[in-house]
């Protein structure tokens, strides 16, 4: 009796990153040099004065092709490979370290293109995982590869066969927003925390110059609140510049930025809240900002800024049946928590539905959070000793990624129904809900 020849065992390829990777892994040696300069620039003064032109020569002639040798070893000794189960990352020069990255514990792999890397047609692949805080990354591939093996990677994630996968290619996608420059523009000069910090400069720095009269003093501080108000305005729109969302079987699809491109994806059933942010020079135009908190995800910002109508047809595909509560469904905490919180009490409001847990608070700038039933880990009931004696509660409503949705300022009696019919509510929307897929 013949017995069956054993299959052969396909060999895994290992692949390496792009060539172009020892450019930006031999500046880590130029970069220690620097840091300590920075963090010590004194003693780095010194050190400079006694060097003559032919010791910082010969130093020259050793630290550059020590660092072309160390980029190119740290590139030749890291490679990847894609199983049936699993991504492998192998680094290291002396230490080895090899991540294994389970295919179905993948919840989103974001392509992103700083301004140097698409000179170079190349780009970074990051992952998120399932139980880690930190993405792996592979940094740097060809521009090309990196969204082949995005869409290997995402097709083996949702089942397809490893033959096939290769195959799948990106899914398709339908564009649903996309921000113009100009509306992202006045958003920001109308967003008051730019101003605030440029007043504060105004009205800080002369008063600071009278007193003191040292101009190093002023710039000190002048650095940092112009720096704050680039960040707030400049940074944030070179950011958040062409921002575009597309909807695909793999979730909704962002891609933005002026200078460093981004392409990242918020997984479909993974989003535990949404925030709605009303600043108060937005309600004029109908504008509102969209926030998430994924599961997991570093994805934080859904759109920087849209026409409600347009934000809220969104939300609903970030959060599928739910719809978002009218602003004037929502009820006002009673008058005796003006006591509590003078005028801002009037920000407060809370409303349940079907669906979802929805509360508002802020007068200047508000923000209705919305929390699907079936994402609800915990529901508390809090009283410090001024609710107490005001006979009011706030009611909290903890999310899978760390998140609180607190609403606040409540009758006693109606925070503890409310408490109650929340918690109801919630074992329901687990049973009821759908399991997470993707590419489905």
């Amino acid at each position: 009796m013949s017995t069956p020849e054993p299959r052969p065992v396909d060999r895994v390829t290992e692949r390496r990153l792009h060539p172009v990777t020892p450019l930006r892994r031999a500046w880590a040696p130029i970069a220690v040099l620097i840091g300590w300069a920075v963090h010590d620039p004194d003693q780095a003064r010194r050190h400079l004065t006694h060097l003559t032109t032919t010791t910082l020569l010969v130093g020259l002639a050793v630290l550059i092709p020590a660092a072309a040798l160390y980029g190119f070893l740290t590139w030749w000794f890291t490679h990847f490979a894609v199983t049936d189960t699993e991504l492998r990352i192998r680094t290291g020069l002396l230490f080895r370290r090899t991540a294994h990255i389970r295919l179905e514990r993948v919840q989103a792999i974001d392509v992103t293109q700083p301004l140097l890397a698409r000179i170079a047609g190349v780009a970074k692949l990051k992952l998120d995982v399932v139980g880690t805080d930190s993405k792996d990354e592979l940094a740097f591939l060809g521009a090309d590869e990196a969204r082949a093996l995005r869409a290997e990677l995402l097709a083996r994630a949702a089942g397809f066969a490893p033959d096939s996968a290769r195959e799948v290619g990106e899914a398709p996608s339908r564009e649903l927003l996309r921000v113009p420059p100009g509306v992202l523009a006045v958003s920001l000069l109308l967003t008051g925390a730019t101003w605030a910090t440029l007043a504060t400069a105004l009205v800080v720095l002369p008063v600071l110059w009278t007193f003191t009269h040292s101009p190093w003093t002023l710039l000190a501080l002048a650095v940092p609140l112009l720096g704050a108000a680039g960040a707030a305005s400049v940074g944030r729109y070179v950011k958040e510049y062409d921002w575009t969302v597309a909807e695909s079987p793999d979730g909704l699809r962002i891609d933005h930025g002026l200078l460093d491109r981004a392409h990242e994806t918020v997984p479909p059933g993974r989003v535990q809240s949404v925030r709605i942010v009303e600043p108060l020079l937005w309600r004029r135009p109908g504008w509102v900002r969209v926030e998430l908190d994924v599961a997991g995800s570093a994805n934080s910002l859904l759109l920087p800024v849209a026409p409600r109508a347009l934000a809220e047809s969104v939300v609903a595909r970030a959060l599928p049946g739910v719809a978002v509560p009218p602003p004037s469904s929502l009820s006002r905490p009673p008058g005796r928590a003006r006591w509590c919180r003078p005028v801002w009490w009037r920000g407060h409001g809370v409303v349940v539905t079907d669906t979802v847990f929805a509360a508002r608070r802020g007068l200047f700038r508000r923000t209705l959070s919305l929390v699907p039933h079936a994402k609800v880990q915990s529901v508390r009931l809090t009283q410090g000793p001024v609710r107490r004696a005001l006979d009011l509660a706030d009611v909290r409503v903890d999310t899978g990624a760390n998140g609180t949705v607190t609403a606040g300022l409540r009758d006693a009696a109606e925070a503890a129904a409310l408490l109650q019919q929340q918690a109801d509510r919630s074992r329901t929307g687990r049973r009821d809900a759908q399991p997470d897929r993707w590419m489905t």
